[in-house]
């Protein structure tokens, strides 16, 4: 008897997101994507592993601990934990998580290095020139001051005794490597950006630094340490591995996902470190777009960033999955608001799959006692309506394929193409009135049945996306084994077995209203952003020797003078449109009016407000909500049971404008 055949590996990764703040919907869309990736390749027969993990080091993180009073190690840490819980929340912890502070990675890197070093591509010098701390990159042809073309923000002056790469002496071999491979950097238009940038020439990398204690140390180089890229991308080499690689089987790596904004880096940098130390390159690297928040790149500095946990407290995981999986293109740019994510929620989710479940599940349930029904034979074979059942089966290999393709947006409307036809057969077919003639009990089973084994197809063909929503769904059909393990190659019309004993139903994807969730989600993410932005003007700069506070960390004086409060006087109040707990106001604070956004709406009448003095926090980076700019915060107590806000004032008369002390 010949032995079960081995099944073929598949190796992805995330990037490896740096760890000076907490994850954001950008980082969640990369980590969603692999995930989906993963589970895809698993029903398709692969043995997968996913990477995703923490960039530790770097002047960055170093100078964030010491503002908050920790050592780098500490800071980092900590920051790794929130990583992981988030993470764990979202049910994506991928299957290594490697920390470039892990002992084995430290290994890796010296290993690598002195790989490169022993076949002549490193060698010392001097560098002085420009270094954006915020990316972790110097920059080339920027004078003192120059802004980071790559986030705008002042680039330092830096002159330091460094070890150099000489990248210089891979232009052509990496063009050569392009050449032979078109498909190692996708989509066409990061590869196309990559090629330009090799075809201008180029220049030796410095990879260590020595004004820095925070990293890797260079073996035997003290004070020398690792430079961020050297140092972090060896981590998708380490996590499997590391000079052991070849004993895992998983490297090369089959796929890099990263944001397109550090391209050049993997597509570059990466293979030029792997041809230097003669190790295997990746096979591809892709590059997925920005996700644009009213019609702007996220970033912390413009106050616009969205936070997956509002999201996902209110409608659950799943929703936010489909969304960004559905509505994006994926590689090029895409816009999320809140607004759209309900809209597709409610009509796909909702009206959609939750609805096809809920009626053939319930007339099964009612009609035939709970059982699976036996359908009556017809043309085109036993088991199906000929219609239907060919569109299911055609539609099978285009959406395994359109996944492969990473075409995820097109997968998922050829996915509910099928909801859709299915749901029409249904209306067309009118279950409900043939149960009412015994004439028509042979083709009410055929009408059930059909339904029930394209629900079926739907959920096997949508798991990747929607693992906990389809999971139930199986369960609810009666289906013994676990979705995430059929192969979808072996999916064929007419597996579903008559007789089948189906689950309790339980509704998947309530509707909900709209402009009420969407206010809920807003609510509590303003909540979560005021907070940072709060906790970033009065940081916390507590000693490290100072015992821990039984209540909330202390700050100093000098952390609250950081936050400018003054009086201020609403000259006018208006609701925001689509909104019903949101005002628009317009807000004297002395040296000019201000436009706020508060949500009092549902306490406090806008005519009650006019001419009223309150309490503003005028330094806040400025937001949008339902599209208006806010540009500030009005200072409220959370009052009653239900936390309704009281707008704080004062008893004597106060010059508006003046600061509270």
């Amino acid at each position: 008897m010949s032995s079960p055949r081995a099944k073929p590996h598949f190796y992805l990764t995330t990037p490896l997101y740096y760890t000076n703040g907490l994850p954001h919907i950008g980082h969640t869309y990369s980590t969603i994507v692999a995930d989906v990736i993963r589970r895809y390749k698993r029903m398709r027969g692969f043995d997968v592993v996913m990477t995703t993990g923490a960039d530790e080091h770097g002047v960055n993180v170093e100078r964030s601990a010491k503002k908050e009073g920790k050592t780098p190690e500490e800071f980092s840490t900590a920051i790794v934990a929130q990583w992981k819980q988030l993470w764990d929340e979202l049910g994506i912890a991928g299957d290594e998580f490697i920390r470039t502070t892990d002992e084995n990675h430290h290994r890796t890197v010296q290993w690598l290095f002195r790989r490169c070093r022993e076949n002549g591509y490193i060698e010392k010098g001097h560098y002085t020139g420009q270094y954006c701390v915020h990316d972790n990159a110097y920059v080339v042809d920027a004078g003192p001051g120059d802004p980071c073309p790559d986030c705008g923000r002042p680039t330092e002056t830096v002159t330091e005794e460094n070890y150099f790469f000489k990248l210089s002496q891979f232009q052509q071999r990496l063009l050569d490597f392009y050449a032979a491979n078109p498909e190692f950097i996708r989509p066409e238009t990061r590869r196309n950006e990559v090629l330009k940038f090799v075809e201008g020439g180029l220049k030796d990398l410095s990879i260590t630094r020595t004004s820095i204690r925070w990293g890797i140390p260079v073996p035997g180089e003290a004070p020398h340490v690792f430079y961020v890229w050297f140092d972090a991308l060896i981590g998708y080499l380490s996590a499997v591995g590391g000079p052991e690689y070849a004993e895992r089987g998983l490297w090369p790596a089959d796929l890099h996902l990263v944001g397109k904004e550090i391209i050049r880096f993997h597509a570059v940098y990466w293979p030029a470190f792997l041809m230097a130390a003669d190790l295997p390159v990746p096979k591809q690297v892709w590059a997925h777009g920005w996700l644009l928040f009213d019609s702007e790149k996220m970033s912390k500095s413009r106050g616009n960033v969205v936070r997956p946990r509002p999201i996902v407290k209110v409608l659950g995981i799943e929703p936010l999955r489909y969304f960004l999986l559905r509505e994006i293109v994926f590689g090029q740019d895409g816009s999320f608001s809140y607004d759209a994510l309900v809209s597709r929620y409610n009509s796909d989710l909702a009206n959609g799959l939750g609805n096809l479940a809920s009626r053939t599940l319930t007339m099964i349930e009612k009609y035939f006692g709970g059982e699976i029904p036996k359908p009556a034979p017809g043309r085109g074979g036993e088991g199906y309506a000929p219609s239907t059942a060919d569109f299911a089966g055609e539609a099978l290999a285009q959406i395994s394929n359109l996944y492969g393709r990473l075409s995820f947006s097109l997968a998922l409307e050829q996915i509910w193409s099928q909801v859709a036809a299915l749901d029409k057969y249904l209306t067309v077919e009118k279950p409900w009135t043939l149960a009412e003639r015994p004439e028509d009990r042979a083709h009410l089973a055929t009408v059930l049945y059909t339904a029930a084994e394209g629900l079926r197809i739907v959920s096997a063909m949508a798991h990747p996306v929607l693992p906990e929503a389809t999971a139930k769904i199986w369960k609810q059909l009666g289906l013994a084994e676990p979705l995430g393990r059929v192969q979808l190659d072996d999916l064929a019309w007419g597996q579903l077995r008559p007789g089948t004993r189906i689950g309790k139903f339980e509704a998947l994807f309530p509707r909900v209203e709209k402009l009420e969730t969407v206010e809920r989600i807003e609510a509590m993410a303003e909540e979560q952003n005021q907070a940072a932005q709060a906790a970033a003007a009065g940081a916390a700069s507590t000693s490290t020797t100072a015992p821990a506070p039984a209540g909330p960390a202390k700050i100093t004086i000098e952390d609250f003078a950081k936050v400018e409060l003054r009086v201020g006087q609403i000259k006018s109040a208006e609701l925001v449109p689509g909104a019903n707990k949101l005002l628009q106001l317009q807000v004297d604070i002395g040296d000019e009016v201000r436009q706020i956004v508060a949500g009092i709406a549902t306490v406090y009448k806008p005519e009650s407000l006019i001419g009223r003095k309150v309490v503003v926090v005028t330094n806040l980076q400025p937001r949008k909500l339902r599209g208006v700019e806010s540009n500030g915060m009005i200072v409220a107590a959370s009052a009653g049971p239900d936390g309704s806000p009281v707008l704080a004032g004062f008893l004597e008369d106060v010059p508006v404008g003046a600061k509270l002390k």
